[in-house]
């Protein structure tokens, strides 16, 4: 069955029909770098980042426009904007009321240079906004590529492919101005405090995503219509695309305006830069071709808390400046994220960073895991004890890999009397692919074949097998590429084992979460510390006292002494040869 997803525009699940089957134009809403992203921000970007995954896999079959269906290859261009200038701090309002939220971000750093919780080695100037901006991008970007979002990764070689909304305030402005050409925005206000408005009874369809109408956005419906602004608007809910402040820190000469030429400084309003960015890099020719071509994308993510206003703002300034009919034509929105249950809470500790995540000794695989593992449109309830679960998960699947590549190396094992089991396993796990996005069962699946659903022939191979077996194994710090793994996968003839490495290779190329970089454990001589344990003299002498104490055969010490370390928050474990292995307690 060819793929099946949900689209929050027609609100229904539909056969995802891109322009091109084999060249995907994926755009995602990105960061306002403004501060660090939080597990809630990654959820979102972590799903799209899953389906581009998924539309990229040879695994994956797609509709075409005449109705066949096209198993690739394909590729996919995927673009995430950063915005370092005009979203206000009530984005709400689509008027974009509040303060700018790099003037948040400024008052932040002063008070973290002030208190000296500035990261070390941080050189940026609170009083200097694009420094600001940039500090947060690039923490915001190792996070990225940490948790293995692709977008980022190809963006060290493609900056393209993450465009600042400060470096395409030409292609803002060319888009203003002709909007304010064709009379689908105008300029309001008195000298010096003016705005340029988009006229939203310009374009029928406004509402259409979110479901809102102009009779609800009339009377301010919750509240997203900023009074203050009222009285020099066509119609109330008309918003934003420049401001004229001459005051503002960030700010660029304005765009032309017809009859209007005193006009000063100003900045843009947040909706417009991704029209200018997402038809700017995706479409061939840039932004003269996608109004001469009425061109539009195929894909358009953001989370559910963009539909409106911003979403809704970003398809009538966009087919009004195009002339199409669809900005994108399929939308996808994961949802929000809980935590234990509850709304994530600073004042509470729970709108956990990467940073403070990883603190705690967690891999960022397990985190991303945990972060995809529930189906994107169900409200995701993020948990510690989640997360040590999804720990534990990858621990079981690496050590699954490391046992057929044990069969593969050693030409032993075929596993032919499983072969049809596995393939079996498969076909279901990408039906489910299929069917929006639905990854439960491939997850269930790679906990089956741990579980001996899928017996391994391999001497040795199981849960009593010797630890240092395994530990000799080193997988590869990433999945082979996709063609090479399907043709792996397909070899013939080959034994089981050899086909099996393809598929799941393959597979991690979907998940992300098997093949990765492991940072390695310190060896001191007596103990293995695992990455987020830093050795120390205290906890080296307790280890050695420990040691001391089991060779003399005086356990009780020994136990003490072990909740000693547990006081401290760390495990252990003793490992053959006689080291003690040193882990953050979970």
């Amino acid at each position: 069955m060819p793929l099946k997803l949900y689209n929050t525009l027609t609100k229904s699940l539909e056969h995802f029909v891109p322009q091109d089957p084999t060249h995907i134009r994926f755009y995602t809403c990105g960061p306002t770098v403004y501060d660090d992203a939080h597990i809630g921000n990654f959820r979102s970007f972590l799903a799209a980042d899953l389906l581009r995954r998924w539309l990229e896999s040879p695994l994956c079959t797609l509709t075409t426009t005449d109705g066949n269906e096209h198993a690739g290859p394909r590729t996919v261009t995927h673009v995430m904007n950063i915005t370092d200038v005009g979203h206000m701090t009530d984005d709400d309002n689509a008027d974009g009321a509040g303060e700018d939220k790099m003037d948040v971000a400024a008052r932040r750093i002063l008070e973290a240079k002030k208190s000296g919780t500035l990261p070390e080695g941080a050189k940026v100037d609170p009083n200097n906004p694009f420094q600001i901006a940039q500090f947060y991008e690039a923490r915001f970007k190792s996070d990225a590529k940490a948790l293995g979002m692709k977008v980022a990764i190809d963006a060290e070689k493609d900056p393209s492919l993450m465009p600042r909304a400060t470096g395409n305030i030409k292609e803002m402005k060319q888009v203003i101005e002709d909007l304010l050409d064709k009379g689908d925005a105008y300029a309001a206000g008195t000298p010096g405090a003016r705005a340029i408005y988009f006229n939203i009874q310009s374009f029928e369809r406004y509402g259409n995503l979110s479901g809102n109408t102009l009779d609800q956005l009339k009377g301010g419906a919750g509240g997203r219509v900023d009074e203050s602004n009222q009285s020099e608007k066509k119609h109330p809910a008309d918003f934003l695309l420049w401001k004229e402040d001459a005051s503002h820190k960030m700010k660029w000469p304005s765009p032309k305006v017809p009859g209007q030429d005193d006009w000063g400084d100003g900045y843009p309003g947040w909706h417009i830069e991704c029209t200018a960015m997402a038809l700017g890099r995706l479409i061939p020719g840039g932004l003269n071709a996608a109004k001469a071509k009425h061109a539009k994308i195929d894909l358009h993510s953001g989370g559910e808390d963009n539909i409106f206003p911003h979403h809704e703002c970003e398809i009538a300034q966009s087919c009004c400046f195009t002339g199409a009919d669809h900005f994108a034509t399929h939308w996808f929105h994961p949802r929000f994220l809980k935590v234990d249950g509850q709304k994530m809470s600073k004042s509470k500790g729970t709108m956990y960073t990467l940073g403070d995540l990883k603190a705690k000794g967690f891999d960022p695989a397990a985190i991303r895991l945990e972060l995809i593992k529930t189906h994107y449109r169900a409200n995701a309830d993020f948990s510690i004890q989640g997360l040590k679960d999804s720990t534990r998960r990858i621990r079981n699947w690496r050590r699954l890999v490391k046992g057929i590549m044990l069969t593969f190396n050693a030409g032993t094992g075929t596993l032919l009397d499983n072969q049809q089991v596995w393939k079996s396993d498969l076909d279901q796990a990408i039906g489910q692919l299929n069917n929006d996005l639905n990854i439960s069962a491939l997850i269930s699946m790679l906990d089956g074949w741990y579980k001996r659903d899928l017996p391994i022939v391999v001497p040795e191979v199981g849960e009593d097998a010797p630890e240092d077996e395994f530990d000799r194994v080193e997988l590869p710090s990433s999945p082979m590429p996709v063609h090479e793994a399907a043709a792996l996968m397909q070899k013939y003839p080959a034994s089981s084992a050899e086909n099996l490495v393809g598929a799941l290779h393959l597979i991690d190329n979907i998940l992300g979460v098997i093949f990765r970089p492991i940072e390695k454990a310190q060896d001191t001589g007596i103990a293995l510390y695992q990455p987020g344990v830093t050795p120390s003299d205290e906890i080296e002498s307790l280890l050695q006292q420990r040691a001391d104490a089991k060779k003399s055969k005086d356990f009780a010490t020994a136990d003490a002494i072990r909740d000693q370390l547990t006081a401290l928050g760390l495990s252990i474990m003793d490992k053959p040869g006689g080291k003690v292995e040193v882990a953050i307690a979970n």
